[in-house]
């Protein structure tokens, strides 16, 4: 896949096909029903997947995919962290989180983010270390980004990764996010060269990206690095907000689990 050499935040005329969502959300229902009348191969067999939301969401929003991959045999864990805020609403003091970095002053939130990846990689090495099993993610947008970085710190228990549409280079600086961040006073440029920084630290685990071109929400250079071996870049064209209920998607992240 071709990446280009230029980063900025999605044109505005791709917005308009984000209503795309409408018509995956319309026919969910229909596909849900359906999928639980059928008899669907039990590919999972029991193994552990943690479904995580995208910035703005919680479980809620994962239900269809969650039910999905439980239908098809996989043990489907949720992140149980609420809403996913990106970590601005935490009250953790940002200098013990286990990221090497200078935490900026005045600090606004900037480190969110890795606040909210200690918390998962605590949350997913408990349930690891429980029940004596390795497991897999699957995060939509942040959640994608915060899967990777779970995997990044925890290489002997995360077995394989799926993200959908999730930024891996520059956090928010070339996503939607990116206008409201910034009139919150974030510094965009550090976010981005920590990620740069945390890029360096190779992956161990299986990874898969799904992204799209037409993603009106984060951009889909960041999407993709020429310069990033390890993960699997996949091609579907779909919206930003509809990839977690998409009919293509969720058959694309069985296949990649599979």
């Amino acid at each position: 896949m071709q990446t280009a050499n230029h980063r900025s935040t999605p044109p505005s005329i791709y917005s308009l096909l984000e209503l795309r969502a409408a018509a995956d959300l319309l026919t969910l229902p229909g596909r849900m029903v359906s999928l639980s009348l059928s008899e669907v191969e039990n590919i999972g067999k029991g193994r552990t997947v943690f479904v995580l939301p995208g910035f703005g969401a919680g479980d809620v929003s994962m239900m269809p995919l969650r039910y999905y991959l439980q239908k098809h045999g996989f043990n489907v864990v949720g992140w149980g962290l609420g809403i996913n805020k990106a970590g601005l609403d935490l009250q953790d003091d940002p200098h013990q989180i286990s990221w090497d970095v200078d935490i900026p002053t005045p600090h606004r939130g900037e480190a969110g983010v890795p606040m909210l990846c200690d918390k998962m990689v605590a949350r997913v090495k408990s349930y690891a270390e429980a029940n004596k099993t390795p497991v897999s993610l699957v995060g939509w947008s942040l959640g994608g980004t915060i899967a990777r970085e779970v995997a990044r710190d925890l290489p002997d228990i995360v077995d394989q990764v799926v993200t959908l549409g999730s930024p891996i280079i520059g956090g928010p600086k070339y996503t939607k996010a990116a206008k409201i961040l910034k009139a919150r006073g974030l510094n965009l440029d550090w976010i981005e060269q920590e990620v740069d920084k945390r890029n360096q630290l190779p992956i161990k685990s299986k990874i898969s990206a799904i992204v799209s071109k037409t993603d009106a929400i984060v951009d889909w250079s960041a999407s993709v690095s020429p310069e990033d071996t390890s993960t699997k870049f996949i091609e579907n064209n779909v919206s930003h907000l509809g990839m977690g209920i998409n009919r293509s998607t969720m058959r694309l992240i069985l296949k990649e689990l599979r």
